[in-house]
This record gives structure tokens, sequence and C-alpha cells, in this order.
């Protein structure tokens, strides 16, 4: 039986709707999946830039001379070295009591990470370490520190870290020193001691 003109007509209407309608929920759909990736990826690399910037702004560099101080009347070895760190151009105050420091040399020596002193310097500057496990680190001058005394290293400061060194540290050897504090870049210090050790003197 032949459906008269006008009800076919409207049948075709019918399905071209339907088709339409698929096809714009499908297609709303689509752009919701492709803007919500576009926008994550987007907050993404907003989230690494930030982090890389403020890892970047929170490392401390070496300020002027890494000073040797040999104890004893014919030294052979460095008792410890002064190094004078400040933070880089535009960084972050830094918890210096979270920082990592370790230590090798061309003779063996290695200490992956040097204990800190809190309670003071005393320990470091009156003897030479037993062992390589012995040595130990401490923080022996702040200068133009800001506010109350505490751990963190602000723009400005300049602060003395006094680092014990192990018994390998002799003369002509190569040691390095590793500063990784808890967020940022790492700072590598590369000296060789001298072949004769007076008091006190650079390494270069």
């Amino acid at each position: 039986m032949k459906l008269p003109q006008t009800l076919e007509t409207a049948f075709t209407g019918l399905e071209a709707a339907i088709v339409l309608i698929a096809f714009v929920v499908v297609a709303a759909v689509f752009s919701y999946v492709v803007l919500g990736a576009g926008f994550y990826t987007t907050q993404t690399a907003q989230a690494t830039v930030h982090t890389g910037v403020a890892q970047a702004s929170s490392s401390v560099e070496v300020d002027g001379n890494v000073m040797g101080v040999a104890l004893g009347d014919t030294p052979s070895q460095l008792s410890y070295v002064n190094v004078s760190i400040i933070l880089m151009a535009g960084g972050t105050p830094m918890d210096l009591s979270q920082m990592v420091i370790s230590y090798t040399d061309t003779a063996g020596g290695r200490n992956a990470s040097i204990n800190m002193t809190p309670s003071g310097c005393g320990t470091i500057l009156s003897a030479n370490a037993a062992t390589k496990d012995d040595i130990q680190w401490c923080v022996s001058q702040k200068i133009n520190e800001v506010g109350n005394p505490n751990n963190l290293i602000e723009p400005n400061e300049l602060w003395i870290l006094t680092i014990g060194m192990p018994p390998t540290a002799t003369v002509n050897q190569k040691i390095t020193l590793t500063l990784q504090p808890a967020v940022g870049a790492v700072s590598s210090i590369s000296k060789t001691i001298p072949g004769a050790l007076s008091k006190i003197q650079p390494i270069y």
C-alpha cells in the first residue's frame, strides 16, 4: 500500500531532523573533548614553566674564593674549607637546613651526604676529621642577615659555610663539593688542593 505524498514527505523530514540532531550532538561532544584536552595541555605547560622558574630562582652560587684551612704546624691535608654563598638574582629564600652537601676527591674519598651540625662549628674548627664519615658542615657566619636568626638564606644575605675535609683531602688532590638544595638546581664546586699548604689559602 502506497502512502500518500504528504505522509512520505513528513517521514523524510523526520529522518533528516534525527540525522541533523545526531551530527550536532557528535560535533558538540568532539568539540568538548578537543577543548578539554587543549585546556589541560595549557595548564600543564603553565605548571611546568612555573616550576622551572621556581627551581631556577631557588639556587645558590659561590661568591668569592673558596678558602682552605689546614691545622697543625706542618699540615699535609686540608682541615676544612670556607665557602661564601648567596642566592642567585631574583631568588626566593631557601632553607639551608634541608640542603645536602656531598664530597668526592681523586684519592677515592667520597661522602654522599655530609652531616650538618646545627649546634655550632666548634668541632670542625678545632680538629681534623678522623675518617671520611666524620666530616660535617655548618654555617659559620651570616652577613647582612634580615630579621630574626633562622635557617633561611634571603636576598642580599651572604652566608659562609664551613665544610670539614676528610683525611684524603691531601696536597695535589682535586676535590668536588656538590650543594643540593631541597628545591632548585645543583651547584658544583671543583678545586685542586695546592702542592704545599699554609694555615689559610685560596683553593683554585
